[in-house]
């Protein structure tokens, strides 16, 4: 199996060398980006190809990135945006029998899917703070950063998500304290 900063190596290759700084940053956070991805998207296809998406987009709008230092919590934002903008499409598109046959299938066990779908019941601005907190092991402080919140907010949503998760589980029998 090839690995995602291998395959992200062969996405951006298209990217000109001009700008080796944009590049070189990408690269640094790619595999943070591809975990992030498929954090929302649960498919590694689909998860590449919204890393792609946001570099690329991150690509055209480079200009308007005023501090450097920033790089990493703008190219999330984005990638979080595309990544939601995938789910949407999800959401309206019905896939067809030869397309649902071709999905890969899922290596994950029952609890585990079943903790992602509750996962995927919670409000969305708690869900976010969920995924980047316990699926991608950002501090509170970098998803602040991140969505532009203060860090007493966040916590909030995190309480206010756990508990949603909590109640969601509870209701289909799962949970027990």
């Amino acid at each position: 199996m090839v690995s995602p900063n291998a395959e992200m190596k062969k996405l951006t290759g298209a990217v000109p060398r001009e700008d080796n700084a944009f590049y070189d940053a990408v690269m640094e956070h790619s595999d943070q980006l591809y975990h992030i991805a498929y954090s929302y998207l649960r498919n590694r296809s689909d998860a590449l190809e919204a890393v792609q998406e946001a570099t690329c987009r991150a690509w055209i709008k480079r200009a308007t990135l005023k501090d450097p230092q920033a790089f990493k919590p703008w190219i999330i934002r984005i990638l979080i945006y595309v990544c939601i903008d995938e789910q949407r499409r999800r959401k309206r598109s019905v896939p067809t029998s030869e397309a649902a046959m071709r999905e890969p299938v899922m290596q994950d066990s029952s609890s585990k899917l079943e903790m992602l779908w509750a996962v995927e019941q919670v409000k969305p601005k708690y869900r976010h703070v969920l995924l980047l907190k316990y699926y991608n092991d950002m501090t509170l402080t970098e998803i602040a950063d991140l969505l532009r919140k203060p860090e007493g907010t966040i916590k909030t949503w995190q309480h206010k998500g756990l508990k949603q998760l909590r109640t969601i589980m509870k209701n289909r029998g799962e949970w027990n304290d």
